[in-house]
């Protein structure tokens, strides 16, 4: 019924508010009986075939939900109805704010993409903590946690900003993601270069080898970096000893869009997600895993629209993938087709 009716009756309404809505409407489906009957998943996610275990953690299947989807962890287990394997959330703060004014998110229904700047809008890390112990004992899915900096905070203070995150946060999380590749918090990208970038993740490495139980920490990566801004990046996962990246986030590239230049420059600045990154997403990924080798987790997200597309990221070396603007076009069913062509692939 997604694409059919859901679909039309959501896309008519203001992205954010069709967003907003949806949340809730799972919040209140999921709960009734014979949910995921319905929707076809169980049989899809619980298969011996599904299974990893990578970082040390349980993954029912590889799939899961990208952070940005549910910042505040207010819609954990109806995602995992769903079918998700891990749930990624956040991009939390450690004090809440707003975001960026709207209207900060936007459709290109003919790119079968989504632009947004909203900027870090999240109710900060003590809204996510009670979230997050709320539904800690009905949980089966693994917890990401991605973590950024509030908006004010200088850069040159950025890691106390993390650091007070993960410190906050790592009793309920089961892996951290570092973010400093959203294009829409001012100068936040600059953290991507090598000094400061290593400087970030060694003192988060400091914090968590004090703790009786590591997590893993990944760091998130743009699509938009340069073969020798890549290298780098696998020197710096190796040299402070990162679990992987999540390759990759949003792109500030506009080039070969079917919507026209004029709808694209009314929409303005923001990150590019769904159809149009779909090959540089996974042409990230390629280049990490070479530069990575085997031994490190590489999770696969950006233009996950369609199975097929999901086989190529992992064929391209991503041990697990993450669904964001691939769910909005194409509804829950999208979870089943790739669970059931990765199980069908790997039981060839």
């Amino acid at each position: 019924m997604y694409k059919p009716v859901i679909r039309p009756l959501l896309f008519g309404l203001d992205a954010e508010k069709a967003h907003n809505l949806s949340l809730s409407a799972l919040d209140i489906a999921h709960k009734l009986p014979l949910f995921e009957t319905l929707l076809g998943v169980k049989s899809q996610w619980m298969h011996p075939s599904l299974e990893r275990e990578l970082m040390g953690l349980y993954f029912t299947n590889p799939l899961g939900l990208a952070a940005g989807l549910d910042k505040n962890g207010e819609h954990i287990l109806g995602m995992q109805a769903l079918g998700f394997g891990h749930i990624e959330v956040g991009t939390v703060t450690p004090r809440p704010q707003s975001g960026n004014p709207q209207p900060r998110l936007f459709r290109l229904k003919a790119d079968r993409a989504i632009i947004n700047r909203m900027g870090f809008n999240n109710k900060g890390v003590a809204a996510l903590k009670l979230q997050l112990q709320k539904a800690k004992p009905h949980l089966d899915a693994v917890i990401g946690v991605n973590i950024g900096k509030n908006k004010d905070t200088p850069n040159e203070n950025a890691d106390q900003d993390y650091l007070f995150c993960f410190n906050e946060l790592h009793e309920f999380a089961d892996y951290f993601v570092v973010n400093v590749s959203s294009p829409n918090t001012p100068n936040l990208r600059e953290l991507q270069d090598k000094e400061p970038l290593t400087k970030l993740l060694e003192k988060l490495q400091e914090a968590n080898e004090k703790l009786s139980r590591k997590r893993p920490i990944l760091l998130k990566i743009a699509p938009d970096l340069t073969e020798e801004q890549l290298s780098d990046i696998a020197d710096i996962v190796h040299a402070t000893k990162l679990r992987g990246v999540v390759a990759t986030n949003t792109t500030i590239a506009r080039s070969q869009l079917s919507t026209s230049i004029q709808t694209v420059q009314q929409i303005g600045a923001g990150g590019l997600s769904g159809q149009p990154v779909t090959q540089r997403s996974t042409q990230v990924i390629r280049q990490m895993r070479q530069m990575l080798g085997s031994g490190k987790v590489i999770v696969g997200v950006g233009g996950i629209m369609s199975a097929a597309d999901a086989l190529e990221k992992l064929d391209a070396g991503a041990d697990l993938l993450q669904l964001y603007t691939g769910f909005v076009y194409e509804g829950p069913a999208l979870i089943t087709k790739i669970l059931k062509a990765i199980k069908d692939d790997t039981d060839k």
